[in-house]
């Protein structure tokens, strides 16, 4: 029997937990542009877009709540372009996403802004407790759109709270920012 026919709801969960890490990365992205871009939102009419989710294989393990797909892992919607060698998706004893997790060299996200430009995020491993609502970056992630870019090896961000938190690997470190000028605008 193929994997994908042995659990379809496992699969529905599959499709619903890469739409959740696709929505929560596209906010984390946009959160990190908050210190230099406060009007940066990602493309509006990628949420409605259908989502393509592709990889080499699909492993479903029903009985632990979890599907692994490995190997050049895709997914699209609209703009909304995610790649990594492995994602992870669980869910809970209701059937609910509850993590996900993305694994690469490095691990890519990128989408289009409503203003124009383009958001681009990158790190070996990004993950998403959908319970706490917290997105972890880490692993040399650096975020980068029209008007700069933030670079460490760790980014945490709380969808609860907006808070976000960026550093060394495993607690205090550096991060670094640059934040572009605006650009000059047209004499009246």
């Amino acid at each position: 029997m193929h994997p994908l026919s042995s659990d379809p709801g496992l699969i529905k969960t599959v499709a619903t937990g890469a739409a959740r890490l696709v929505l929560a990365l596209a906010l984390l992205l946009i959160a990190a542009g908050v210190g230099f871009a406060p009007h940066a939102h990602a493309l509006k009419a990628d949420r409605l877009a259908p989502m393509d989710v592709e990889a080499d294989t699909l492993e479903t393990l029903v009985n632990e709540g979890r599907a692994v797909l490995t190997g050049n892992v895709r997914i699209n919607q609209g703009t909304l372009q995610v790649t990594a060698a492995k994602a992870e998706v669980s869910q809970n004893d209701k059937r609910q996403v509850s993590r996900a997790i993305l694994t690469g060299t490095p691990a890519t996200l990128a989408q289009d802004l409503d203003e124009g430009g383009r958001l681009n995020a990158r790190a070996r491993n990004i993950d998403y407790n959908v319970a706490d609502g917290i997105v972890v970056l880490s692993g040399d992630v650096e975020i980068d759109q029209p008007r700069g870019v933030l670079r460490g090896q760790r980014v945490t961000y709380d969808l609860n709270t907006g808070r976000m938190t960026g550093g060394g690997a495993e607690g205090p470190g550096r991060v670094s920012l640059r934040i572009n000028p605006d650009p000059p605008s047209d004499p009246p």
